[in-house]
C-alpha cells in the first residue's frame, strides 16, 4: 500500500468541498427569503404531522392549549371522521351515488384543509406552545416522517442550486466527469490486477504444493527436536513468570499514581462545572432580557403597522374622492376639449375663407392696375398719335406754300 501525494490529498479535499452541500450559506435577500419560505414550510410539517397524536391526547394537553385550539382540534377530528365514514360508505355503496359523493367528498376535503390551515395558524401564534409539544410528542407515522425527511433533502438540493453559479456548476460537471474516468482507469487497472493476481495465485499454490512436500520432511525433524525444545520451554517459562511478577508490581505503582491524578482532576472538573453553571446563569439573565426585548420591539411594531394602516386608509379614502373629481374633471374636459374643436375648425374654416377672400381682392387689384395702366398708356400713345399727325399736316402746308 502507497501513501496518498499531496496533489491526491488537494483533490480529494476540493471535491469534498465542492460535493458538500453544507459549506454554502446564503449570499442574497432573495435566498434568505427562499430558504426562509421552505424551513418554515418544514416546520409546519411537522407541526402538522403531530396533531392526530395530539387529539388522540386531547385530554392531557387541553389545560396547555387553551380552549380555542382544544374546539379547533375537536371540530377537526370531526371533520376527519366524516371523511373516514365518507369514503367507508364510498367504497361499500353503489355507483348510482358515486357522482353525489364525490362532490361531498371535494367539499368536505376543502373543509378539512381549512381546519388544518386554522390550528396551524392558532398554534404557530404561540412558539412555546409548539416547541413544548415537539418535545412532548411521540414518534411520527412513517410515511409523514419520509416525506418530512424528502422535503428537507429538497430544501437542501434548492440551497445547492440558488447558491451554485454557472461556472462552479460546469466545474462540478467536469468534476464528476473526471472522477468517472477516473473510475473506468481504476476499473481497467483492478480488472488487469486481479488477472495478474490469479496468475500468481496459481503459481504460489504449485509453490505451495512442492513446500508442502518439503514440510513433511521438515515435521519429521521437528519430532526429534521437541524434546530439545520441552527443555528450553521450561526455562523460558519459569523466566517469564518472573517478569510478570515484577511487571505486577510496577503496574499497581503507576495505578496509584493515575489515581492521585484522578482525584486532582475531579477537584477541577468540580470548579469548571461551578464556574461554567455561573457562566450559564448569567447568559440565561441575557437571554431574558433580549426576549423582552423583542417583545416590545413586536409590540412596537404592531402600534406603528396599526398607525401606519390608519393612515393609510385614510390617504386611500383622500385617493378615491380625488380619483372620483378627477373623473368629473376629466368628462368636463372631454367635452370643453370637443368644442374646442369645433370653434378650431369654425376658425379655420373662417380664416380660410377670408385668406380666399384676400387673394381673390389681391388679384382684382394687379389686375385693375395693369387695366389702368395699360389704358394710361393706351391714351398717352393715342395723344402722341394725334399730336405727330397735326405736325406732318403743318409742314405738309408750308411746303405746299
Amino acid at each position: 500500500k502507497g501513501m496518498a501525494t499531496p496533489e491526491k490529498a488537494t483533490i480529494t479535499l476540493d471535491a469534498m468541498k465542492m460535493l458538500d452541500p453544507r459549506r454554502l450559506k446564503p449570499d442574497s435577500i432573495e435566498t434568505e427569503r427562499i430558504i426562509t419560505v421552505l424551513d418554515e414550510t418544514i416546520a409546519k410539517l411537522e407541526l402538522s404531522s403531530l396533531i392526530p397524536r395530539i387529539i388522540n391526547s386531547l385530554d392531557r394537553f387541553a389545560d396547555v392549549l387553551g380552549p380555542e385550539i382544544t374546539n379547533s382540534l375537536i371540530e377537526h377530528q370531526k371533520l376527519s371522521n366524516e371523511m373516514e365514514h365518507l369514503l367507508a360508505s364510498s367504497e361499500e355503496g353503489d355507483t348510482m351515488k358515486a357522482e353525489e359523493q364525490r362532490g361531498c367528498l371535494c367539499l368536505l376535503e376543502q373543509r378539512l384543509k381549512c381546519s388544518v390551515r386554522n390550528v396551524l395558524r392558532l398554534l404557530l401564534a404561540n412558539p412555546s406552545l409548539c416547541q413544548a409539544l415537539k418535545y412532548e410528542a411521540w414518534a411520527r407515522e412513517s410515511p409523514a416522517e419520509v416525506f418530512i425527511k424528502a422535503f428537507g433533502e429538497f430544501r437542501n438540493f434548492m440551497l445547492e442550486t440558488l447558491l451554485t453559479s454557472p461556472m462552479e456548476e460546469e466545474e462540478k460537471i467536469q468534476f464528476m466527469k473526471d472522477i468517472s474516468l477516473q473510475i473506468k482507469k481504476n476499473t481497467e487497472a483492478i480488472t488487469a490486477l486481479q488477472a495478474e493476481l490469479a496468475a500468481a495465485i496459481q503459481t504460489q499454490e504449485e509453490e505451495i504444493h512442492m513446500k508442502d512436500n518439503v514440510i513433511k520432511d521438515l515435521k519429521n525433524g521437528m519430532q526429534d527436536l521437541t524434546t530439545d525444545c520441552k527443555a528450553g520451554i521450561q526455562q523460558i517459562k519459569q523466566e517469564g513468570e518472573k517478569q510478570q511478577e515484577e511487571e505486577l508490581q510496577a503496574s499497581q505503582a503507576r495505578c496509584a499514581g493515575l489515581q492521585q491524578d484522578i482525584q486532582q482532576l475531579g477537584a477541577q472538573l468540580n470548579a469548571l462545572v461551578l464556574e461554567h453553571r455561573a457562566s450559564e446563569l448569567a447568559l440565561r439573565k441575557r437571554k431574558c432580557r433580549v426576549e423582552m426585548e423583542i417583545v416590545n420591539w413586536i409590540q412596537k411594531y404592531d402600534t406603528d403597522m396599526g398607525e401606519k394602516q390608519a393612515e393609510y386608509e385614510e390617504v386611500d379614502a383622500a385617493y378615491t374622492e380625488e380619483k372620483a373629481q378627477l373623473s368629473l374633471l376629466m368628462e368636463k374636459h372631454a367635452v370643453l376639449l370637443q368644442e374646442y374643436s369645433q370653434i378650431e375648425e369654425e376658425r379655420r374654416i373662417r380664416q380660410k375663407k377670408e385668406e380666399q377672400a384676400l387673394k381673390e381682392l389681391t388679384t382684382k387689384t394687379l389686375a385693375a392696375i395693369r387695366i389702368q395702366a395699360f389704358w394710361r398708356g393706351y391714351l398717352v400713345r393715342s395723344l402722341f398719335k394725334s399730336k405727330r399727325k397735326k405736325k406732318k399736316k403743318g409742314k405738309g402746308k408750308k411746303a405746299k406754300k
